[in-house]
């Protein structure tokens, strides 16, 4: 039987570029699809309807690189910086997590990605170390209905295991990428292609480009004598496979390297709050912008930093204007002003092109995935809405997002989420916390 969604009288920012100034329609999806957009659409008979009146309806927002197992340590590493995070966060905490406590924390993440209206997210799941922690993730995602890219990786103690090991891991992700085969499902597969040597990153980047999968990596310069990207073009991965890659915070590179990454078609994530709280270097986004480079925005780690987009898309607005100021009172020139408009594109759009999804979600496009959030206005600190954009980025929080779709199915609708066994989940994840934090764990 057909599914039919319409969502009646909101105040739309699609974020196409064909269509990009605010205006008042109705969108009606079927079986998950945007069909229409305009106007007064007349009901279809059967049809769930959503009422946006007074409300601003825009894309759900897309995070580029999130570690979502971590949600269960949520808080741990407030006062973390990097150094202190590899051995107690990636190190000494994840070796306790058993596959069971991998589901919990993907499903408290997801559901709070769901809540603060982020419909996609990029897992970069460095917990991979059993098939028992794979199938753990993959499930806690299915059974939640967020779009997710399944960044397959190992654990920090994983990625220096011997052979034997790292043999049965790559085992691990062809079964994997077996299981999620179908590209339009609402799980896809990316490969988590961080690796401390040449030998290391050849090979993931093979692996990769034989299960025809992006790669998403964490990139951070002043670490080696040779510039990270400088390294991948002479090993001639980005000119084969440098379109499909996501490169994470990019923090302290030159000039050459962000011109390497865009003349191969590759990708930002940008992370701005944890990079400036725990030492990743200073948000690269007018580097990027620089040169030519329009990246992505991430939360990374919820041990440290809140995973909702409103507060990445803050701190990436202040960091940049921030070095546009900055860099203007050095040279004389005038700041270049990013717009608040080009921050919320950084957090819908260009998310899903960075993930490779642009062709079903980022945007409120006829032929697109629903995938939408309504976003209410009925609040004094939010109206009145003069830029319905600058209203989303720097007035707006997840307490205003009154429903939540993903694929056409609603996930929050009147300001809560529509999930079964938030109660349970809450207990679990106290236990869990309860069990690494008591002496002796």
């Amino acid at each position: 039987m057909t599914q039919t969604l319409l969502v009646r009288g909101g105040l739309l920012l699609t974020m196409d570029t064909a269509a990009q100034a605010a205006f008042h329609a109705d969108i009606l999806a079927r079986d998950g699809v945007i069909t229409e957009i305009g106007p007064d659409i007349e009901a279809p008979e059967g049809a769930r309807i959503i009422d946006a009146d007074g409300a601003i309806v825009l894309p759900g927002f897309v995070d580029t690189h999130r570690h979502m197992w971590q949600a269960a340590l949520r808080g741990m590493g407030a006062n973390l910086t990097l150094g202190d995070y590899f051995p107690r966060v990636a190190g000494a905490l994840a070796a306790q997590f058993t596959p069971d406590d991998v589901h919990l924390g993907q499903t408290l993440s997801a559901w709070a990605a769901l809540d603060a209206g982020v419909t996609t997210v990029q897992d970069v799941a460095n917990i991979h170390d059993t098939p028992a922690h794979s199938d753990a993730a993959l499930q806690a995602l299915r059974d939640t209905g967020l779009r997710t890219v399944l960044a397959y990786g190992h654990s920090f103690a994983a990625r220096h295991a011997d052979r034997v090991a790292a043999d049965g891991l790559s085992r691990d992700a062809v079964r994997l990428r077996g299981l999620l085969a179908d590209d339009r499902a609402l799980v896809t597969m990316a490969l988590e292609a961080t690796a401390r040597s040449e030998e290391g990153t050849l090979a993931n980047w093979h692996l990769a480009a034989e299960l025809d999968l992006p790669v998403a990596l964490h990139v951070i310069g002043g670490f080696s004598e040779e510039p990270p990207i400088g390294m991948l073009q002479r090993l001639g991965l980005l000119a084969a496979h440098g379109e499909r890659a996501t490169y994470i915070h990019a923090t302290d590179l030159d000039a050459s390297q962000y011109t390497l990454i865009r003349d191969s078609g590759g990708h930002l994530s940008i992370a701005p709050v944890v990079e400036m709280l725990m030492g990743q270097g200073y948000p690269p986004l007018l580097d990027a912008l620089d040169a030519g480079l329009s990246p992505s925005l991430s939360a990374d780690v919820e041990v440290t930093v809140p995973s909702d987009m409103f507060t990445q898309m803050r701190a990436a607005l202040q960091a940049v204007r921030q070095a546009a100021h900055t860099r203007a009172r050095l040279d004389g020139s005038d700041p270049l002003m990013v717009t608040a408009e080009q921050i919320l594109s950084f957090a819908t759009i260009e998310g899903a092109r960075a993930l490779g999804l642009d062709d079903r979600t980022g945007s409120l496009t006829v032929g697109k995935q629903a995938d939408l959030i309504v976003l209410s206005t009925d609040r004094p600190g939010m109206r009145p809405v003069n830029d319905p954009a600058a209203a989303v980025v720097l007035h707006a929080d997840r307490g205003d997002i009154d429903a939540v779709v993903v694929a056409g199915r609603v996930l929050k609708e009147r300001g809560r989420l529509v999930a079964n066994g938030l109660p349970r989940l809450y207990e679990q994840v106290d236990a869990l916390r309860d069990r690494l934090t008591t002496p002796g764990h």
